[in-house]
């Protein structure tokens, strides 16, 4: 059981590495453009403080080896990430996020800490402290995706839910919860349970609506580019009614400098003899075409008429 136990808390720290290193491109960015750009300092201050806390929790857990040695890297990784951001981040930014990681990674830590060795003396009431303290912040960190989730549903769309996330996520607190049964650690099993059932969640709603969401990104596209569809139409039926393309035996040809060869020809939806074309060239022909076989006596006296009924 013990060998069991601490090959699952291997696979769990691989896993909980990779997630903790998954930032390491975007601040390899930041640190390229000297700056944070619209990145939020907030996700990493919080995470240092987590991973601080669950280090601290191992350090005092017998046989929490494991957990300790996971999130002290995760914590150096995440102190790493704080400490670009105050530098890159801009002046107004800085002075908002340093207050907070003062408050959240120096005063709420070092006051959890003093309290745990200061004024709690047996170690089974000091792991309960920290523990609910670290279970509280791991579910939080679990049930943030759940304002993406509404949102997945409400549009359909899984575009801001990327996969690969929602998937280590799920594969995370799957290995965490099963090494926490194994242990029988109720701080660790409590809170991964509740992110394998949401990370579970968020698998379900990709499966269900990826289709869709191609389904819907195509339907947009669709009507943005309606106009050049329309375009292409009128052209179209401007090469199958040019009355100027014909060969020798006097019928109509396609233009080749207009549509490619082997395009097939849409069916027109009404008339062709009511086109905009017709119309126009119809109003552009003068009597001898309108009329072929009309003497030039009966066009004068036409034109003769109509001088009279509008002098």
């Amino acid at each position: 059981m013990a060998t069991l136990s601490f090959f699952i808390g291997i696979i769990g720290n691989v896993i909980s590495l990779l997630l903790f290193a998954s930032p390491i491109k975007t601040f390899w960015k930041v640190v390229k453009k000297k700056s944070t750009e619209n990145y939020k300092g907030v996700p990493y201050i919080t995470t240092l403080m987590s991973t601080s806390l669950w280090t601290f929790y191992g350090l005092m857990k017998p046989g929490g080896l494991l957990v300790m040695t996971v999130n002290g890297a995760g914590a150096v990784l995440q102190f790493t990430y704080v400490t670009l951001f105050l530098i890159y981040a801009p002046r107004d930014k800085k002075i908002k996020m340093a207050k907070l990681a003062a408050i959240l990674d120096v005063g709420f830590l070092g006051t959890v800490i003093a309290i745990t060795l200061l004024a709690i003396h047996k170690l089974s009431l000091r792991l309960t402290f920290v523990g609910v303290i670290c279970a509280g912040l791991t579910i939080g960190m679990y049930g943030s995706p759940l304002l993406v989730m509404t949102t997945v549903i409400k549009t359909k769309s899984v575009e801001y839910m990327p996969f690969l996330l929602s998937f280590f996520l799920f594969l995370n607190a799957s290995a965490w919860s099963i090494y926490a049964v194994l242990v029988k650690d109720i701080y660790i099993g409590v809170p991964n349970s509740i992110g394998f059932v949401l990370g579970l969640a968020q698998l379900i709603l990709y499966a269900m609506y990826k289709n869709k969401s191609k389904s819907t990104k195509s339907m947009d596209v669709m009507e943005e580019d309606g106009s050049t569809h329309l375009v292409k139409r009128s052209i179209e039926m401007r090469a199958y009614d040019n009355d100027d393309d014909v060969d020798d035996d006097g019928n109509k040809v396609m233009n080749d400098r207009i549509l490619n060869k082997g395009t097939s020809l849409p069916k027109p939806s009404i008339n062709r003899q009511y086109s905009l074309q017709k119309i126009v060239k119809t109003l552009s022909l003068g009597p001898y075409d309108v009329f072929p076989n009309w003497s030039d006596d009966a066009i004068s006296n036409l034109k003769r008429n109509i001088d009279d009924d509008h002098p």
